[in-house]
């Protein structure tokens, strides 16, 4: 399943504790061995696993963790980007248009602009 913000937070949980589950599984661990290794109880993590518990935050990176999959923590708040103000300075003015070619082919550049009606002085 794929978590959305339609779903509801117990399909959230359950969600996340199959994906607890699966991991630790494919890693070949008990919940005993995980649960010591991320110094949790045991019976913590068979209720998060099942998805009837809320984890503490510290908790659930102690799991993450244990099973090395503590760098998805990253994408669940991303760090902010620089402000589209500051992306600007930083960048300095914006190409507008295309600029001509080079060489013996360009056209001069025009004189000043002028109203139609004013003639050629």
């Amino acid at each position: 399943m794929r978590i959305t913000a339609f779903n509801t937070d117990a399909a959230v949980l359950e969600e996340l504790g199959s994906r607890l589950r699966e991991s630790r599984l494919r890693r070949n661990l008990s919940q005993a061995r995980l649960a010591e290794e991320a110094g949790v109880g045991r019976v913590t993590l068979q209720r998060l696993e099942e998805g009837a518990a809320n984890a503490s935050m510290s908790t659930v990176i102690r799991l993450l963790r244990a099973l090395d999959l503590s760098e998805g923590l990253d994408q669940l708040v991303p760090a902010p980007g620089p402000s589209p103000i500051e992306e600007l300075k930083r960048r300095g003015r914006r190409r507008q248009r295309a600029g001509s070619r080079r060489g013996g082919d360009a056209a001069p550049p025009p004189g000043p602009w002028r109203w139609p009606d004013e003639g050629e002085a």
